[in-house]
């Protein structure tokens, strides 16, 4: 199902996020391009659900360059990784586990090969979505640090919680639907 379609039948409870989406995807004006689609896929990716996943990188496949469209996806896979991982240094009270070293790979942090800033406002986004503040803290000074305004950095967080609010919605309505049984 294309991305637009799914969005448009979502139920009348959540209607909220219809207009949102309208707003912050459809008629976008804060980010850029491959900003918005980056952090559309990164985000559908960090919600786990597979209708919208597949929307997402349809629609993404059309939005960005083969390379952009790898580098949204790598975000989200080692931000998967990573946000787990900092999150518990962060919830623990052991402070011994911080000095450890982290001994994960995280080359793609170096080898996305598309605009470091918008690699990390993807990385924001998942992080966002997880729920590590650790990540989100690193990831926001990176590119505050470079330049991106806090207009931005809340407009991919905008458009962040409202992918990740569909994908909860399109759960739940997978989840009310009853099963088939096959005889």
């Amino acid at each position: 199902m294309q991305l637009d379609q799914l969005i448009d039948e979502l139920p009348g409870h959540a209607k909220d996020l219809k207009l949102n989406y309208s707003s912050l995807v459809r008629q976008n004006v804060e980010l850029t391009k491959q900003q918005l689609w980056g952090t559309v896929v990164a985000s559908a990716i960090a919600t786990r659900n597979p209708e919208l996943t597949a929307a997402a990188l349809a629609e993404g496949a059309q939005q960005l360059s083969a390379q952009e469209l790898d580098a949204a996806k790598a975000a989200a896979a080692v931000m998967g990784m990573n946000n787990i991982y900092y999150r518990f240094l962060h919830l623990s009270s052991n402070e011994k586990y911080s000095t450890i070293p982290a001994r994960l790979r995280m080359n793609v942090m170096r080898t996305h090969g598309v605009d470091h800033n918008d690699f990390e406002l993807w990385s924001l986004a998942v992080s966002a979505i997880n729920g590590c503040g650790k990540c989100v803290d690193s990831h926001d000074k990176v590119v505050r640090e470079k330049g991106v305004s806090e207009e931005t950095v809340l407009a991919v967080v905008r458009v962040a919680s409202v992918i990740h609010a569909i994908g909860a919605v399109l759960d739940a309505e997978r989840m009310a639907q009853p099963e088939v049984v096959a005889v």
